[in-house]
């Protein structure tokens, strides 16, 4: 196959004008474009897939649409036509194919256990049941239907849930979120292209395979997990929800099994760690028995929520502004305070939604559903904090760090999301609700008031900062109306646990740190292919049951 990257094409095509989708859906305008460009005719091309594809709108008001494409040709030599085409854009497709691993000879005596079913667990167990090593998921949560109706109830006023929240459940954190699929994890396994295909086969649509900034939204990603769970159990693995791992039983620095909720041992000699990067209760039980584990730098700092037809105009132009899908942005930032400012988590056409799981803290998060279709974006604006940071020492100091913002947003907003405008959070006065202004898109209560004395100082000043730098990029990013709300303190794991070469614990054989919880991923993509890698390295040692 003949790849030609770069190939652009205008909205306007001909004197026609085509939307995105229709752009996608006609392959002849493409297939002229690729016959102009390899020099020879359209009937010598027998087939064309787009391998990649994204918007340009650095020229504004012409907007492009850039394509990488997959040429098969009619009897032609694919080499002869890229030698003589003599552009640096076209070559032979040195496609990275995904192959798991030859399974090893070592006898399972007992089936794999693997505790969180987030992006990681998640796929850690697809990849080992549809190999035949009959894995068992432990899912403190519920699965993805009882939990959806618990969050939803939470975010009408109801009681939050403990086990069953925008953290804890079936899918994980990411099931509540834009459902981005993006990773910046180098891939020379092909595992990136392997966990986007099987988000295909589960009910994603094809596109996410070549969008440069793939996402699903929260509304799919429920049916794609639902989708993975019942293929884990048709190939022999089994799921259970609402069983918490309270315990882990070793003997000779070797897993033996682990404790169900206090009470029900399973017993097993391999152990997937896929917790997730708010389960403290356990950071703190394996704080007790030692295991290594360390303290690590993250970010935190508030959603910041603007109109996305602002956000549209500045990126794509008022021509275009409301034709093309709603625009994300990346801002950085370095601020007089030496600290790092950024956008995280961006949510085109999205919500601020309430993420906690802890009674007395408030912590928020970005949510879309596929279609981004809210009135409003948001992003987290976040700040870097290190272990310096932290005000003490060991392993949880980034977990308590955490909880003491997250209980200052709780008292903040009353028990509710607390809000602010921009021009308030910079004079330090408490906000009042103006019908003049934006309405938030919030999925939970919210309650306007001050944010201010939440973040530690020097965050403070590096948070406005960056707003105001963002400013210039975006002209009314750090506008008088622009809606906060806190805290984000949920971007990545505040710990670290250690794992050797063989992605096992150095403390103990058969204990396998996996995923962004355990500090080795950040994102739904990386969480999945770190899964991935460990369910390999099972494979390697040993043959499935």
């Amino acid at each position: 196959m003949i790849v030609i990257n770069q190939v652009k094409s205008e909205l306007n095509w001909k004197g026609s004008k085509l939307s995105i989708q229709e752009m996608l859906d006609n392959k002849e305008v493409l297939k002229h474009k690729a016959a102009r460009l390899l020099k020879i005719k359209e009937s010598d091309i027998a087939s064309i897939q787009i391998l990649k594809h994204s918007i340009d709108a650095r020229k504004k008001p012409q907007i492009f649409q850039v394509y990488s494409l997959g040429i098969k040709l009619n009897r032609l030599a694919e080499e002869a036509i890229v030698k003589k085409c003599k552009n640096a854009n076209i070559m032979i497709l040195e496609q990275v194919e995904y192959y798991f691993p030859k399974a090893g000879t070592k006898k399972l005596s007992k089936r794999p256990v693997i505790i969180g079913m987030g992006p990681a667990g998640l796929f850690c167990g697809y990849m080992l049941a549809l190999h035949g090593y009959r894995p068992i998921l432990l899912e403190r949560g519920c699965d993805v239907e009882t939990r959806t109706k618990d969050v939803e109830e939470y975010w009408q006023g109801g009681i939050l849930k403990a086990d069953s929240n925008v953290q804890f459940g079936e899918g994980g954190a990411g099931t509540f979120s834009d459902g981005k699929l993006n990773t910046l994890v180098k891939d020379k396994k092909g595992r990136n292209k392997e966990v986007l295909r099987i988000f295909v086969n589960a009910g994603a649509p094809e596109e996410i395979l070549y969008e440069s900034k793939p996402h699903i939204g929260t509304d799919i990603l429920k049916k794609v997990v639902v989708s993975m769970r019942e293929e884990i159990i048709r190939n022999g693995g089994e799921v259970r929800f609402e069983s918490k791992v309270t315990a882990l039983k070793t003997e000779n620095d070797e897993m033996t099994g682990v404790v169900i909720n206090d009470k029900e041992v399973i017993q097993t000699n391999h152990v997937v760690l896929a917790i997730g990067h708010s389960a403290r209760d356990t950071f703190s039980y394996l704080n007790s028995i030692h295991l290594p584990m360390e303290s690590k730098s993250f970010a935190v700092g508030m959603r910041v929520e603007h109109p996305q037809e602002l956000i549209n105009e500045v990126m794509y132009g008022k021509e275009h502004g409301r034709e093309l899908p709603a625009a994300p942005y990346k801002l950085t930032a370095k601020t007089s305070v030496d600290r790092g400012v950024y956008s995280f988590c961006m949510c085109p056409g999205g919500y601020v939604v309430n993420a906690s799981s802890e009674e007395g803290r408030i912590a928020v998060n970005g949510m879309s559903y596929s279609d981004r279709n809210s009135q409003n974006a948001n992003s987290a604006i976040i700040v870097q904090v290190t272990p310096k940071d932290f005000g003490a020492e060991g392993s949880l100091a980034g977990v308590e760090f955490q909880r003491r913002l997250e209980e200052k947003a709780f008292m903040a907003g009353n028990g509710k999301v607390p809000v602010q405008y921009y021009e308030d959070y910079v004079a330090d006065k408490g906000s009042e609700e103006n019908p003049d202004y934006q309405n938030p898109c919030i999925k939970g209560k919210y309650l306007y008031t001050n944010l201010r004395g939440i973040l530690p100082e020097e965050c403070e000043q590096a948070f406005m900062e960056g707003m105001e730098h963002f400013d210039k990029v975006i002209p009314g990013f750090a506008a008088k109306d622009t809606i906060l709300a806190g805290i984000e303190s949920r971007t990545s794991s505040p710990v670290r646990i250690n794992r050797d070469e063989n992605l096992q614990s150095p403390a103990i054989k058969g204990l396998y740190p996996c995923g962004e919880g355990a500090g080795y991923a950040g994102g739904i993509t990386s969480a999945a292919m770190d899964g991935i890698y460990i369910a390999e390295k099972i494979a390697e040692c040993y043959a499935p049951f």
